[in-house]
């Protein structure tokens, strides 16, 4: 009985993992595509024609933070894939990433 806890133990600790890394950056990335457009406003029409909406600068801010976070994501994921490649691994000992020997 204890090994089907382990098993199930770490297929859940897969499973975050697939969903963080795996469904993570494209949430994100939607999200800012949704940021950007909610930033941009509406066009509404009135009697006169139609105008454009109210921006919203916060939409558009969260928008590019949401992008800058994808692409640190990627570019973290590049930087894992070649470091391994190398026989190196990537150490978080500081505050930012860095390559090491294994």
């Amino acid at each position: 009985m204890h090994n089907l806890g382990f098993a199930l133990d770490g297929a859940w600790r897969v499973l975050l993992a697939g969903l963080v890394l795996g469904a993570g950056l494209p949430v994100l990335f939607a999200l800012g595509i949704r940021s950007l457009a909610w930033g941009a406003g509406e066009a509404s029409v009135d009697a006169s024609g139609v105008t454009a909406g109210t921006k919203r600068p916060l939409g558009t801010v969260l928008g590019y933070l949401l992008f800058a976070i994808v692409v640190a994501g990627v570019l973290l994921g590049l930087t894992f894939i070649v470091a391994s490649g190398f026989g190196n691994k990537i150490s978080f000992e500081h505050i930012y990433p860095t390559i090491v020997p294994k």
